[in-house]
């Protein structure tokens, strides 16, 4: 494993495209008394860091801003993107930076982005700043979608602060270090489209192509395969979302990776009790990014970035690609949910059964995940109390379990070995908001513990953790006031 010093970096974002058109070069502005809050080994294994570096001064320095490595060059990145369905012509690194890539003993290649580095020329009315509760956030969310097998940016470590940031109250600074395979953005193609500067637009599509499609370098029009690979990598990382209950709270254009990653996280929440029309974020006052809104966001998301591509291909192939995205989206989704179900050959009648279902978990508005991972150990004709327990109307709840029953009956998969696939892909644990409230709380008292243990019972989710059933429970009713905005 590597030191820091030993870090191979290869900042192939500056080296190919242009400053000032792309990017500024900017010095980190390093927080005050910085300090390791957590750091995390399974994604320090991804650029082959020593864990024991977590101890080192030069670490500590180098990651946190204070004195970036030589190697590092760090950039503030130029974008824009349609916020809430409007057009912002220019955004930017307001608060983040691209210290630099790293090329792995694999030769994969990892963005290392500081959050919160201070301020930058896209910063606007903001302070460059984040706060201790994002970073936790953040951190602990992209860790948990990882380890459910839903693509995301990966948590490295968190420092925090003495230094004093204002939102809706004074709160202490702090900062993530976030790894990712890349910070393009469907935004970053807007805006070179939108300010007609299209052969930086073209540029901009042949270092994408180059460094993430390198296939489509062999089709006979790259820029329609590229445009085809980012709809069909979007509309699957939107299935694995809805599947597993997950709401972004804020799927603007800037906040949409290139290569299908969940990324820039806010206001995002896992479903508790299963509502459809859940709204995670507390200033989304219309539910424009509510849960059962994602996919079709997703897909309009998709045609902004079409539109964007249209000086580099004709605007039939773009259309006749972008029309593709419901059918990858349910032939995920639709997958996922059958796995979950424990239905491996596909039946006429199964859409009737799954529809049927949704109907029921609408209506009755059990605990999303508590409700597959109890279901995983059903069998057939025979009393779950667990299971049945979630339901205040029993009555609808053993008309579907009838008509459920009768379907896995068919199944040709013997009965434990459809146990173990369902537990697989229906996890006992999941980032519930009160358990990150809570490790939130315990932060800001200067007590790091409860993120450490969140961060290694997330990484098994499907596990039995008997020692942390706790973890596990629905959530206590004051979760129920908790609330989480664009500034989280």
């Amino acid at each position: 494993m590597y030191s820091t010093q030993d870090l191979h970096f290869d900042n192939s974002f500056v080296n190919y495209l242009p400053e000032e058109t792309f990017f500024q070069r900017i010095t980190p502005t390093p927080l005050e008394s910085n300090h390791l809050v957590s750091f995390n080994p399974s994604a320090a294994t991804l650029i082959d860091l020593s864990s024991d570096e977590q101890h080192c001064s030069e670490f500590i320095s180098a990651f946190s801003g204070t004195s970036p490595l030589a190697r590092m060059d760090p950039i503030a990145m130029v974008y824009s993107g349609h916020q809430f369905g409007s057009y912002n012509p220019q955004l930017g690194d307001g608060r983040g930076l691209l210290l630099g890539e790293v090329l792995n003993k694999k030769q994969e290649r990892w963005d290392i982005h500081l959050k919160g580095a201070g301020l930058t020329p896209f910063s606007r009315d903001g302070d460059g700043r984040a706060v201790l509760r994002s970073t936790i956030r953040e951190y602990l969310c992209s860790e948990a979608l990882h380890h459910l097998g839903i693509p995301s940016t990966r948590g490295l470590c968190i420092f925090g602060s003495n230094e004093p940031v204002y939102r809706e109250k004074i709160e202490s600074g702090a900062s993530l270090i976030r790894l990712a395979q890349s910070h393009i953005r469907f935004g970053t193609f807007e805006y070179f489209y939108y300010t007609q500067q299209h052969d930086a637009l073209k540029t901009l599509a042949d270092y994408t192509i180059q460094r993430h499609f390198h296939d489509a370098l062999e089709q006979p029009n790259p820029y329609i395969y590229f445009f085809q690979q980012v709809i069909q990598k979007t509309a699957e990382l939107i299935a694995k979302w809805q599947a597993a209950g997950f709401a972004h709270g804020v799927m603007n254009t800037d906040n949409m990776s290139i290569i299908g990653e969940t990324f820039d996280f806010g206001p995002f929440g896992f479903l508790d009790n299963f509502d459809a029309a859940y709204i995670c974020n507390h200033s989304d006052y219309q539910g424009r990014y509510a849960f059962n809104q994602q996919p079709s966001i997703a897909y309009w998301n998709c045609s902004c970035l079409g539109q964007a591509l249209l000086p580099l291909a004709p605007a039939e192939d773009i259309k006749t690609v972008l029309n593709q995205f419901p059918e990858y989206f349910f032939q995920c989704y639709d997958n996922l949910i059958r796995k979950k179900l424990g239905l491996f050959e596909e039946k006429n009648t199964d859409k009737i059964l799954i529809t049927e279902l949704f109907q029921l978990l609408q209506d009755q508005q059990p605990d999303y995940t508590l409700f597959f991972r109890y279901l995983s150990d059903y069998k057939p004709n025979k009393k779950h109390k667990k299971l049945s327990g979630l339901f205040n109307d029993t009555a609808q709840f053993d008309a579907w379990i009838a008509h459920y029953t009768t379907r896995l009956l068919t199944e040709k998969v013997n009965e434990q070995q459809r146990i173990n696939i369902m537990k697989s892909v229906n996890p006992k644990y999941i980032l519930r908001n009160y358990l990150a409230q809570i490790a939130i709380e315990k932060a800001e008292q200067k007590d790091f513990s409860e993120i450490d243990k969140l961060l290694k019972i997330l990484s098994t989710p499907y596990d039995e953790q008997p020692e942390n059933e706790e973890y596990a429970k629905q959530a206590p009713a004051w979760s129920k006031t908790i609330q989480v905005s664009c500034s989280s």
